[in-house]
Order: structure tokens, then sequence, then C-alpha cells
């Protein structure tokens, strides 16, 4: 038998009980679409993943202040005011390895420009602030050195659009809170990020500025700062930096041995490393859950298969008695389940894809769903064919003629 006969044979004894061949391919069904959906969930939870690495840096380190001990009460981290710029200095003269670094203070304010107004987050920043978080400059200009304590503001995407529309901002003059400042210039959009903020919605000042103008009654110490964002030169320096960094600030703030440290160092890459991990494992534990929905839907088509070949005994006999040889009963069982597997699979394709779909809509997860997402899942589904469907295939070209001719 040449392949198209083959084929055909097999799709004449499929369409014979397409009730049961419809049923049998229910499993494969159900596994090629919990597959397509998982892997899609998986690698577009990966590509947001990604995403957030190449915002925020591998080679950064962000230093907060601790919270240490307070009239004999351990205070929350960030409570107390332990970093300065003094250590921001010696940060930048005793480690070499240090590219980058700049005092980061924080608050919230309401935006003010003519007739409009905007409540956002401001932060005071020191110009290398820009460069370690890889911000550039749709419009306008950056701070310099010099603007220290200058009355000048950069604003995020998101306020530039609220308060001025598709106007240019540059060198119009808005009110955060009560104070003037001069529009100096505007960051790149940004959008959302990996942890769906918007990115945008934020207004940049000189530290100094911010410290003098904007901080109010918050009974913080001179040359005091929030946090310490670091650039290395070299990812592989990183955790070298960040050795050092904790040691000349343990000596700096005269923290003696066994005494906890009154500040916090995180290493970004470690940070997104952990989350890395734990996202290809839920990937993994979710693939296997597909898996076995395969493995179930393969033993479905075997089972299947061999109550066909105990039904056609008689039919099995009479093609060997006409000169069918073993190697042609055994093609034909397995067209028959490869088919099976392979209809069930593309009708798991369709359906896995429009789950994927619904599920970016329907509950906002990240998904990625391409050409081999779908390609593995239709080879999963030859391959569930082949391989359940073989030893029903085997069983059937092994009869012997005479006795399977003399089955009723």
């Amino acid at each position: 038998m040449n392949f198209m006969e083959v084929i055909r044979t097999a799709l004449f004894a499929l369409r014979g009980n397409w009730v049961r061949s419809a049923l049998t391919s229910l499993g494969v069904i159900i596994g090629i679409a919990a597959v397509i959906v998982m892997v899609s969930v998986g690698q577009g939870t990966q590509a947001e993943i990604d995403k957030l690495v190449s915002g925020l840096g591998s080679n950064r380190l962000d230093i907060s202040s601790g919270g240490g001990m307070g009239g004999g009460v351990r205070q929350a981290g960030g409570s107390r005011w332990t970093l300065t710029l003094g250590d921001i200095d010696a940060i930048r003269d005793d480690i070499p390895e240090i590219q980058y670094i700049s005092g980061t203070l924080r608050g919230g304010t309401q935006l003010v420009f003519a007739e409009s107004n905007w409540p956002t987050q401001w932060q005071g920043v020191q110009p290398d602030w820009f460069a370690i978080n890889e911000w550039n400059l749709s419009d306008g200009e950056m701070f310099e050195a010099g603007d220290g304590a200058a009355n000048k503001v950069i604003l995020g995407e998101t306020p530039r659009r609220e308060l001025f529309g598709e106007e240019s901002p540059v060198g119009q003059r808005l009110r955060i809170g009560r104070v003037q400042f001069q529009v100096a210039g505007v960051l790149e959009a940004r959008g959302q990020g990996g942890f769906g903020q918007d990115q945008d919605d934020l207004v940049i000042v000189p530290i100094e500025t911010a410290r003098r103008r904007l901080m109010g009654s918050s009974n913080m110490p001179p040359g005091a700062v929030q946090q310490i964002t670091v650039g290395v030169d070299d990812a592989d320096n990183i955790e070298y930096a960040q050795g050092e960094i904790e040691a000349l600030l343990r000596q700096r703030h005269r923290i003696q041995p066994g005494q906890d440290d009154d500040f916090v160092v995180r290493n970004i890459a470690q940070i997104i490393e952990a989350r890395t991990q734990t996202t290809r494992l839920m990937s993994l534990l979710l693939g296997a859950v597909a898996g076995i929905s395969l493995v179930v839907g393969g033993i479905g088509i075997m089972n299947i298969m061999l109550v066909s070949v105990t039904e056609r005994i008689r039919e099995i006999g009479l093609r060997m008695s006409v000169g069918a040889g073993p190697s042609d009963i055994r093609k034909q069982f397995l067209a028959e389940a490869i088919l099976i597997s392979l209809i069930g699979g593309i009708i798991g394709i369709a359906l896995g894809a429009g789950g994927a779909m619904l599920v970016s809509r329907m509950v906002e997860l990240p998904v990625a769903l391409n050409g081999q997402v779908i390609g593995l899942a239709a080879g999963f589904s030859i391959a569930t064919g082949l391989f359940f469907g073989y030893y029903p295939a085997r069983k059937a070209s092994l009869l012997d003629p005479i006795e399977a001719l003399r089955s009723q």
C-alpha cells in the first residue's frame, strides 16, 4: 500500500465510527490547548521580566535607609535618615568600580499650570540619576552640575500631556505644591513598567531644590537622602562593589561587629534573577500539567485502538489473506492513531490560540503567542499518536491470518 492508500483507508475506518473517534481525540484537544495557553503565558511573562530588566539595568545597586533601634523599639526599614550626601561622596571617591551615583528624595504633590492640575510623584535627584536609569529627553535639556538648587523641573510624559496637551512645555512655569518651577525638559515616554506602574507619571527636580523647597517639615537632618542609586561599570563587578559599599557604610556609620546595618543594599540583578527563576518554575509546573493531559489523551487513543483491533480481527484476517503484509496492517492502524491525534491537535491549536488571547484580555496576563509555540503543539500531537498508536498497530500486524479469519 502506498501512502495515499494508507491515509484513505484510515480516514474511511475513522469515519465509520466518527463519534468514538471524536471522543477519543478530546483528550488530545484539551492537552494541546493547555500546552499552548500555558507556554504562551510563560513566554509572555518572561518577556515582561526581560523588559523589566532592561528598564532597571543589570549593573545597578539601590541603597536605602534601614530601621535600626530607637528607644528600645525596632523600627521599620526607611523610618530613619541614615544616608547622607557624605556617603555618596565617599562611595564615589573610594570605590573605583562605581561609574554613576545619585542620591534621591521623593514625595507626592499636585502640579498646577494655568487652570490645569495633576497629582503625581516628584523626585529630587543628582545628574547621574538619568544615566543610571537610562532616561533620555524628548525635549529640552538635562540638569547641569551647577543646578543643584535651581528651580528647574523635568516632566515625565504623563504630566506633560495632562497639563500642556500637544504644546511644548519647555520654558513654561508651573507650580509644584506652592513653589514656582520652570520646565527645563521632558523625559522620553516609556509606558507601563514591569510591575504595571506608569513609568511616565513623575517629575524630576534637583536634589537640593527638593530638600529646601519641597520636603517641608520632615525633620530631615542636613544632607540626608532617602535612597542612593549606584551604577557599576561592569555587571561582573556588581557583587564586589556591593561588598565594598557595605563595608564602607558600616565603617562610616560606626556599626560594630554583630550589630545590624542601618542601611539596606539591594542588588537589582539578584531580585530579577529570583523572579525569573520563580517564573521558570511556574512555567515548568504548568507545562507538566498540560503534559499530563496529553498523556491521558494518548492513553485514550491506545485504549480505543486496542478495542478497534479486537473488533476488526476478521477484517485484518481478510486483508492478510488477499496479500496485505504485517507492515501494511501496522501502517493502517498507526495512520488511524496519528490522524486521531493530528485532528485533535489542529482543533486544540485553534482552541489554545483563542484561549491565550482570551486570557490576555480577561485576566490581563502577558501572553506571547508565536509560531514556535504552535509548531511545538503540532509536534506533540503527532508524537502522541505515533507513540501511543504503535503498540495496537504492532499487535494487529502480528495476528495469525488463519486464526483471525476464524474469529467471530
